[in-house]
């Protein structure tokens, strides 16, 4: 089963989960807010991707970081800081047993999932 990884009030996540519906593709939907996220969902991300990519450094949760923060990520920091604040995490993460994408393109969607 495609399970897809986000928060609801998310435009991107509107858009995938629109362009996934209108494609007749069944998915789960995991709500980091009200499902909760822990150190092992955000380990399998790192796993599927490098965890820089996973980290979303344009949203306003990340710009809120401190400089030093900032200045030292590494895989470990990154990790506690997206169990703390998931509103830092690409969005959305698409994953099965064979499927791995991260963020929204309909032309990346199409090439995978049909």
């Amino acid at each position: 089963m495609l399970t897809m990884y986000g928060i609801p009030n998310c435009d991107t996540i509107k858009k995938a989960k629109k362009w996934l519906e209108a494609e007749g593709i069944e998915y789960q939907f995991h709500d980091y807010r009200k499902s909760g996220i822990d150190d092992a969902l955000i380990s399998t991300f790192f796993d599927k991707f490098d965890w820089e990519t996973v980290l979303n450094k344009r949203g306003t949760t990340f710009r809120q970081l401190t400089d030093e923060q900032k200045a030292n990520l590494s895989e470990e920091t990154a990790l506690t800081l997206l169990i703390e604040q998931p509103a830092m995490i690409k969005r959305p993460i698409l994953l099965s047993d064979n499927i791995a994408l991260i963020g929204f393109k309909a032309a990346q969607y199409e090439e995978f999932l049909k």
